[in-house]
């Protein structure tokens, strides 16, 4: 129990974090649109520069993800969390300022930077601080509790851009990402520090005011933290279990990023939704998933198993994709929206599947991983499902069905169901492959 606070201020700079990053979501469609391409409800040059930059991010993190998860079971949570949470306010600041094509192109590009490290390692490390703080027995219903608090400031950031203008919606956004970084910095203790290397990334080389003399010594050290293909290959082989959740990640991870680029676009053009239209249905989703991840999870964990709670959230994913698809009338996408009540069960269940692979020191680098392989879904996905929106969504379709980008999304998603029904549980093995480190009492 004594590890409570230290969650409890993880939570809270999670809900401050997402709520400034899904603030902006809503927004950014219109907002690119009105850049380049005015007056107009249909652009593919939007959707290939969205597609662009999902690619480009996912190749950058791909590389990220496993280093970022190495480096902080070297360095501490903490240390590699303050990195991406500075550098998302980056991007922000910019159109908070003004939103000309000019510094659309400015943020376009800086987005791409940033985002190459900031793409999902504050959720990665996240899940990494939440594994060294909490028993087995409850892994499955804490991540779920993560993502439900994720859930929640999405909510409450995509209902506020309800109420703001495009101008004031960047700004607020802008304001609570400092402020997530601010409260992180003082108030989050780290959960892990290394024997072989207890010096923090960003302390200068002070530890409880000792000087480390050896600051050579140091910055070899760190580069012996990136992973190599060796370390990869060693992971997807030490269980059968581990590598069935990486094929289940990828695929799951290349339908909701090409559901990500292409639906927003879609709906723009196939009902005319505009900013407050995006906002409703991801207030929907949000609520939804908020609800199933905060009560309904924590139930349903122990009574079905999370292999199987798996299965049951990737079944619901490729249903609401499918219905996304084929929607006939817009009160059909916001039916779509409530099966978030179901489909959030697959990440947490992922995660801590994965969890219960590896050794405790051995968790950062295990959620990178899972998070690496995300990526190059990320890379993936806008290469085949971009072109693939534009050119149903243009006068150019071969056939008339403009949602058949989001159908062969629920395709990919389909794959993931099966390769979940195909996993088995096992005895979790982290308990027996204990590496040399100490946590630290948050």
């Amino acid at each position: 129990m004594e590890k409570l606070p230290g969650l409890s201020h993880l939570f809270m700079t999670i809900f401050l974090h997402n709520f400034a990053t899904c603030m902006v979501t809503p927004a950014i469609t219109d907002v690119t649109m009105a850049a380049l391409c005015p007056g107009r409800e249909e652009c593919s040059l939007a959707i290939y520069l969205s597609g662009l930059q999902h690619a480009t991010i996912g190749l950058g993190s791909l590389v990220m993800m496993p280093l970022v998860g190495n480096l902080s079971d070297k360095y501490g949570r903490k240390a590699l969390l303050m990195v991406p949470m500075t550098l998302t306010i980056i991007p922000l600041a910019i159109l908070a300022y003004s939103r000309t094509r000019s510094f659309f192109y400015a943020y376009y590009v800086l987005k791409i930077l940033t985002a190459m490290f900031c793409e999902g390692s504050v959720h990665c490390l996240s899940l990494a601080y939440v594994a060294d703080n909490v028993p087995e027995g409850r892994k499955a219903s804490v991540f779920g509790i993560l993502s439900g608090i994720g859930s929640c400031a999405f909510v409450c950031g995509t209902l506020s851009t309800r109420f703001l203008s495009n101008a004031s919606t960047f700004q607020v956004a802008a304001a609570m990402a400092t402020l997530s970084a601010v409260y992180m910095r003082i108030f989050l203790p780290d959960s892990i520090i290394n024997d072989n290397l207890s010096t923090p990334i960003i302390s200068g080389g002070k530890l409880d005011g000792i000087v480390n003399p050896d600051e050579s010594g140091k910055k070899i050290q760190m580069f012996k933290t990136m992973p190599s293909i060796e370390d990869m290959l060693a992971l997807l082989k030490s269980s059968l279990t581990f590598s069935q959740a990486a094929i289940v990640s990828f695929f799951s991870n290349l339908a909701d990023v090409g559901l990500h680029a292409s639906l927003l676009y879609y709906l723009k053009a196939r009902f005319h939704f505009n900013k407050d239209q995006f906002a409703d249905l991801m207030v929907i989703t949000g609520v939804a998933g908020t609800i199933s991840q905060l009560l309904l999870m924590p139930i349903l964990v122990p009574v079905f198993g999370e292999e199987r709670l798996l299965s049951i959230g990737l079944f619901f994913n490729c249903a609401h994709m499918i219905f996304y698809s084929i929607a006939w009338s817009f009160w059909v996408s916001y039916a779509a929206a409530v099966f978030a009540l179901f489909y959030v069960f697959s990440q947490p269940c992922i995660r801590s599947i994965v969890s219960k692979q590896v050794g405790p020191c051995e968790q950062g680098k295990a959620q990178g991983f899972i998070s690496g392989i995300g990526s190059f879904a990320n890379v993936a996905s806008p290469l085949v499902f971009s072109p693939l929106t534009a050119l149903f969504l243009s006068e150019r379709a071969p056939f008339y069905f403009p949602g058949f980008s989001i159908m062969c999304v629920g395709f990919a998603s389909m794959i993931a169901f099966v390769q979940s029904l195909m996993m088995r549980a096992i005895s979790p093995i982290s308990s027996q492959r204990v590496g040399n480190c100490n946590h630290m009492e948050a």
